[in-house]
């Protein structure tokens, strides 16, 4: 089974601290995503706090995505848990 997030929490600076299928926990940054126009609507920060886990991603409430592999190889380790 491919990894997965099971938990995610919006921390600021447009960072998800991501807690995944295997115990990792790492942060993603959004950031470098906010200037395409798919993600534009996140740049307000009251709409990026409304990401939660969906099946086997990350979603936010105005149904704007990231996919697992992207975010697991895109992010880093971080020293603790969501």
């Amino acid at each position: 089974m491919r990894i997965h997030p099971i938990a995610v929490k919006p921390l600021s600076n447009y960072i998800l601290s991501v807690t995944f299928s295997n115990g990792e926990h790492r942060h993603f940054d959004v950031k470098p995503y906010l200037d395409i126009p798919f993600f534009t609507p996140l740049k307000n920060m009251e709409e990026f706090k409304q990401v939660f886990v969906n099946d086997f991603t990350v979603e936010w409430k105005n149904g704007r995505d990231i996919a697992p592999h992207e975010l697991y190889d895109g992010s880093v380790s971080a020293p603790t848990s969501v």
